[in-house]
């Protein structure tokens, strides 16, 4: 037996040393005590006031660095996210990765005729049932938004119902506002009570600052709302280098990280220890065409970076793959989705969202959800790494088959082999196969795929008594909202 070996039993990869998460870090915190930030809301003025933080110019925020590094060891540093039948969970610590979509997007190829659209409450299902069905996929975001509701100000309660009803994984939720979070929650309490969410929480708020280091109204009250409640949530920013950020990728992680921190230091004021995560879409604005591009090797450089800096902070981190900037599930949407979603994986971040998205963030795609399961199941085979262990090394086996011998037939091949990727999508046969079967290209079975998907699938349904709650909270936010 050996000692004292090194072992890599998954590849390695970190972008930044620690020297240079640590000069990141003491640059954000500098921006935080030197340049400060804008708070527009009332409650978290009062609280920013009666606490370290500086106020001056009505709503200009310091922060010296003791209040910032208080607030960051008051997050735990492991969440735990559990889907409403309780089969799905996800945790977020060191080094664990999902997958999953994003949201919210306008627009969306329907399935049938191919044309962009308005994106609907189908969609959202369509796209829930069919994260509820591939193995690769471990948690769900609405990947469209709702439009096709009578009242547009109650979006977000359709689209958890629409979310709750196809899927059973956990959820990332958006919300218009702290009224419209407070019916999510309602809703959720159908489903587990308060005590019961807070051990084991069934959706992450996704929310967000805006660039440069701005907080609003609304994110403000949501982030308040998880702070009382003890929810899962992020303050994740989407900076645009070049436009609302650095153009630089150090400047663009100092930014983003103090825009982060200034989120945990309100959240600490209103209740300690609220579960946090960091991180967002990091990328840049496209010269030529000022697209905000979730295809630029930028978003992978900085988000894997950003990675690195949120495990140097035990922080879990929300980043980003799976997505283009192209208008077709063409060749160029499989280079930036492998790429993205390649180097979240060996990052090592934690929730790595919007996978499926088409069009820089602006269309939905069910096809592209397909392609990336294929995809992130390669990924996944990579980070298995190479065991070298004596029954892997096979030096008997060798020895048994010797020269001119053959393995296909030895007992080691067939236990072994079962390890392997084996794809569902790809086309591996020689050439008069392929031809004799059609010559399907990819975007071919991509489709047979997704129709056999959703008219075999059916996902776990609610309960029928739960169900007519879950629609009378919507129809209550409905008729609140009109008035």
């Amino acid at each position: 037996m050996r000692i004292n070996q090194t072992i890599n039993s998954t590849p390695n990869f970190q972008v930044l040393s620690e020297d240079q998460i640590e000069r990141i870090y003491f640059a954000a915190l500098d921006v935080l005590e030197k340049t400060g930030a804008r708070f527009h809301n009332a409650e978290a003025l009062e609280m920013l006031k009666n606490s370290d933080a500086v106020v001056t110019d009505g709503n200009l925020v310091r922060f010296p660095a003791s209040l910032v590094e208080m607030a960051i060891k008051s997050h735990p540093s492991k969440i735990t996210v559990t889907g409403r039948t309780g089969k799905h969970t996800i945790k977020l610590q060191k080094d664990e990765v999902t997958f999953g979509t994003g949201s919210d997007m306008p627009f969306a190829y329907d399935k049938d005729t191919g044309k962009r659209r308005k994106t609907t409450y189908q969609d959202v299902k369509n796209a829930g049932t069919i994260v509820d069905f591939l193995p690769n996929f471990d948690f769900f975001m609405s990947h469209g938004i709702v439009q096709d509701v009578a009242n547009e100000q109650a979006y977000d309660r359709h689209q958890y119902l629409a979310m709750l009803e196809s899927c059973t994984k956990p959820y990332i939720v958006t919300a218009v506002d702290g009224d419209g979070l407070n019916d999510l929650y309602r809703m959720t309490t159908l489903f587990r009570s308060e005590d019961e969410l807070r051990l084991a929480p069934m959706f992450i708020v996704y929310n967000e600052p805006s660039s440069p280091l701005t907080n609003s109204e609304p994110a403000i009250e949501k982030l308040l709302y998880c702070a009382e409640k003890s929810i899962p949530c992020m303050y994740t920013p989407c900076p645009s280098g070049g436009a609302t950020a650095p153009a630089t990728p150090a400047g663009l992680l100092v930014q983003t990280l103090a825009e982060c921190l200034m989120g945990s230091v309100l959240s600490y004021l209103k209740k300690p220890g609220m579960p946090f995560i960091v991180g967002g879409v990091i990328t840049i604005l496209d010269m030529a065409t000022t697209a905000y591009s979730y295809g630029a090797p930028e978003l992978s450089l900085c988000q894997a970076g950003f990675t690195d800096i949120a495990k140097w902070l035990n922080i879990p981190m929300f980043s980003t793959g799976g997505c283009s900037d192209s208008k077709a599930l063409d060749e160029q949407a499989a280079i930036e989705m492998s790429t993205n979603l390649y180097y979240a994986f060996l990052s090592g971040a934690n929730l790595v969202h919007d996978v499926g998205y088409m069009d820089s963030g602006l269309t939905a795609s069910l096809d592209s959800l397909i392609l990336c399961d294929e995809i992130i199941g390669m990924i996944k085979q990579i980070g298995k790494g190479i065991n070298t262990e004596e029954e892997y090394m096979a030096l008997q086996l060798i020895d048994k088959i010797g020269p001119g011998g053959e393995y296909l037939t030895s007992d080691h091949t067939l236990q072994h082999y079962k390890e392997w990727f084996h794809p569902k999508l790809q086309d591996r046969s020689d050439y008069d196969t392929w031809e004799r079967e059609g010559k399907k290209l990819m975007i071919d079975r991509i489709k047979e795929e997704r129709e056999r998907i959703l008219k075999e699938y059916i996902p776990d349904p609610i309960d029928d008594k739960v169900h007519k709650e879950l629609k009378k909270i919507i129809e209550e936010a409905e008729i609140r909202l009109s008035k």
